[in-house]
């Protein structure tokens, strides 16, 4: 069987843009689930969010999230499948990504800087793939292509267990470790066995297996390994995590498992979790052509469940921010926000923060605003701003305490948890820290009615633009005085072990 170099590239590039706008139907269909049973109202609130959004990029054909993943392909080669002369594999996945994210009816924001040490420059096209390839008896090319976000890969883990340790003990202490910095609700994928890379390519590979949770709780499990799956759900699930981190029913929507032979000395296992943006797709090249994708079905969905109203929660105006204002915030409570807001994200702290430490003045006023940490997809059509959710906050923790008190920045606006430090920072300086829901990236750029770059173009996607704003909803995560919706809310849902 002969495979075209240009019906690989075709069908790479189809797949990335596929999986940006398209959640794979079952993760749909658990989430749904997962909503209708849920009773925490912020939780339910933020699954709302989540599958509203998905419907629109579903029915816009826009990113599900900003952050549009490093990209990964996983090529399984029959023995008797040949490439055309001289094809380079790692090339022609390039190739596929370039064209995917380049794409100017659908863009995807370019994440991956090729110096992962130094200067960190981004490629601005997100190659390089990750390519992992295999030898596999017959005649065609199995293909899974995956678009990771970086919130949820940062959270990987690793350990090599003794043989008589807990592999669920591990993964549920794991797992309340994490912070909610991967946006759950979503997958774990655990890999067992083997070497430290064997551990970690099968929890990876996990991941892509359909979830089949409702069908192991509705039948129970038909096998050890399911039982497995189905105890470290329920204690997950447990921790009260819920999702967002905001306290509530499911944090897990499912549970995958991945087995290798080891040395009898060790256990090694790998936890990988996927976020509320699961993107991934599988598919075979015979030789006839590229791959052709349906869309899913439209019903697939359960449609609108949030619609931004006034009376959900207190109207905020950005542009007369106060302290005394802000101090009034309590944590739990909904926001809207509207007026204009500054945006930054990791390489604008650091850049910021070395200028105030050479006594430079900073490009733009942060006094008495607000910072949203976020780095959107580009516009298309008549958008003012591309898919434009929050990034993870905890990684602006180090700069927080030089940014207040040196600008007088009163508001922060982010996703998942604020570590001590941070929490101390905000006590101290009487500011605030509110959080937007991940995964919900292009229903939160729908309240976004400007939008212009401000400083620091050359940092491409972490540029600092001004937003202007119109009701664009928030979490209260961290009030003036330091309590935090992350540790409050699972505290109340967390359920005691049997």
């Amino acid at each position: 069987m002969h495979i075209r170099s240009a019906d690989l590239v075709d069908s790479i590039a189809a797949a990335l843009q596929y999986i940006a706008v398209y959640h794979p139907p079952e993760f749909i269909a658990h989430l749904t689930e997962a909503w209708r049973r849920e009773e925490s109202p912020g939780a339910r609130d933020a699954m709302a969010q989540i599958l509203t959004s998905s419907w629109m990029s579903a029915t816009g054909r826009r990113p599900i999230c900003q952050d549009t993943g490093s990209v990964e392909i996983f090529l399984s080669i029959g023995t008797d499948v040949r490439f055309e002369p001289g094809a380079d594999l790692q090339a022609l996945a390039n190739e596929g990504v370039r064209r995917a994210y380049r794409d100017e009816a659908n863009p995807l924001r370019a994440s991956i800087v090729a110096d992962p040490i130094f200067d960190r420059i981004n490629t601005r096209d997100n190659t390089p793939a990750v390519v992992e390839t295999e030898l596999v008896p017959g005649d065609q090319l199995e293909i899974i292509v995956c678009a990771k976000g970086g919130g949820a890969e940062n959270k990987a883990r690793f350990t090599v267990l003794r043989p008589s340790d807990s592999l669920v003990d591990w993964v549920v202490d794991a797992v309340a470790g994490m912070g909610a910095g991967w946006c759950p609700p979503g997958m774990l994928g655990i890999g067992v066995g083997g070497t430290a890379q064997r551990a970690m390519a099968l929890a990876k590979q996990a991941l892509f297996e359909p979830l089949d949770m409702h069908r192991i709780v509705a039948e129970g499990p038909a096998s050890r390994e399911e039982g497995l799956r189905r105890e470290i759900y329920d204690r997950v699930n447990a921790l009260g995590i819920g999702a967002q981190g905001l306290g509530g029913l499911t944090a897990v929507l499912d549970v995958k498992l991945r087995t290798f032979p080891c040395h009898a000395s060790a256990l090694p296992v790998a936890l990988i979790p996927n976020c509320a943006a699961t993107r991934y797709l599988r598919f075979t090249l015979d030789g006839s052509g590229p791959v052709h994708l349906t869309p899913p079905a439209a019903d697939l969905w359960p449609g609108e469940l949030w619609v931004a109203r006034p009376d959900l929660g207190r109207r905020v105006d950005l542009d007369n921010l106060s302290r005394a204002e802000v101090a009034g915030w309590r944590v739990g409570e909904t926001l809207l926000l509207n007026g204009r807001m500054l945006t930054g994200r990791d390489a604008a702290h650091k850049r910021m923060v070395e200028m105030l430490d050479r006594g430079e003045p900073l490009p733009i006023d942060l006094a008495e605003r607000a910072l949203y940490y976020v780095g959107p997809v580009a516009a298309v059509g008549d958008e003012v701003v591309g898919p434009a959710g929050p990034t993870t906050s905890t990684r602006m923790d180090k700069f927080t305490d030089r940014i207040l008190g040196a600008t007088g920045l009163r508001v922060m606006v982010g996703k998942a948890e604020r570590g001590t430090v941070a929490r101390e920072a905000i006590h101290r300086h009487g500011a605030a820290y509110l959080s937007a829901v991940g995964g919900a990236a292009l229903l939160v750029s729908r309240s976004i009615i400007g939008s212009r770059v401000v400083a620091f173009d050359d940092l491409g996607m972490e540029a600092i633009h001004e937003f202007t704003v119109r009701d664009m909803p928030v979490t209260v995560a961290v009030d003036t005085s330091g309590a935090s919706i992350h540790e409050s809310g699972p505290a109340l849902w967390r359920k005691p072990r049997d």
